[in-house]
């Protein structure tokens, strides 16, 4: 493959990461506004955003990307993720991932796009 070409695709790859990383923002905001509405109505509307991030999962998952969603796992500094809060806690203090910001984009060859996370301390 000629330089060009690999340009392109990475250009491409570039381009499909941001699509995914706006479509978990998406998502997250549209689960937040299902979630005010009443049982009934909010059912059609979960299977439909259901539908729309597994098209997405699919999509990165022909070109080898994959989202990573780290939610409820212990945080560490060796986690692909900036936590935007952990200025907040003390070195000594056990922190729980409380929420992603951003996804964490894993590729065939490793890391792709790191997440951003929001911390919390683990309770004892």
């Amino acid at each position: 493959m000629d330089d060009g070409a690999s340009a392109e695709q990475a250009s491409s790859e570039i381009a499909l990461i941001e699509m995914a990383v706006e479509s978990w923002r998406f998502s997250r905001v549209f689960l937040r506004l299902i979630s005010k509405l009443d049982a009934g109505e909010s059912a059609r509307y979960v299977n439909q955003l259901r539908y729309f991030q597994k098209r997405i999962e699919e999509s990165l998952d022909q070109v080898g990307l994959k989202l990573v969603n780290v939610e409820g796992q212990y945080f560490d500094p060796g986690v692909a993720a900036t936590a935007l809060n952990v200025a907040d806690f003390s070195p000594d203090d056990r922190l729980i991932i409380n929420q992603m910001i951003e996804p964490i984009i894993m590729g065939s060859e490793g890391l792709k796009r790191q997440g951003t996370v929001m911390v919390g301390k683990v309770e004892k």
